[in-house]
């Protein structure tokens, strides 16, 4: 009898521990999700000021200087829920811009075209190490103990945004 016991109040601290560790595990991984984005959003951030900075700072038309500006200061200053849309005209305006640039229609500091080829290639990088972390959390919500034990709590799902998807 008490072989019998001692074994089940084993195999309750071994649940106990597996479900603890699981569970430590998926923080872990929705805190990854969190500071891989705030990662990406002070990019996003730093994106949109050299945007206002090279509109500032080049000989481009009129025109063209106002679609970059009001795309930067949308980026800086909208909600996450229509910083989806842009973000990604951003990244539109700064690629015509940076595709002329390089046709030699526009006069703009090599310097300041240097650091936005450095940061895109930051935000590529950012945006995918997010997305992985995005994945790792979808994976592990999956599983037939986080689900069945309801580890996740609370928690919301992460969300992939549709700029992540652009080609930068």
């Amino acid at each position: 009898m008490s072989n019998t016991l001692l074994a089940t109040i084993l195999l309750v601290l071994i649940l106990a521990w597996y479900l603890s560790f699981s569970a430590t595990r998926l923080d872990r991984c929705h805190h990854r999700v969190e500071t891989s984005w705030e990662h990406l959003d002070a990019l996003l951030q730093r994106r949109a000021s050299l945007a206002l900075e090279i509109a500032r700072h080049s000989d481009i038309d009129a025109a063209t200087e106002i679609i970059l500006t009001s795309s930067a200061y949308q980026s800086r200053e909208a909600n996450i829920g229509d910083r989806e849309d842009a973000e990604t005209s951003l990244s539109e305006s700064l690629k015509f811009l940076h595709e002329s640039a390089k046709k030699g229609e526009l006069t703009i500091a090599v310097k300041l075209i240097d650091e936005l080829a450095t940061l895109t290639d930051k935000i590529r990088t950012a945006i995918a190490i997010h997305l992985e972390a995005i994945n790792s959390v979808k994976n592990l919500r999956q599983k037939l103990v986080f689900r069945f034990f309801h580890l996740a709590g609370r928690a919301k799902w992460p969300e992939k945004y549709h700029f992540e998807d652009d080609e930068l």
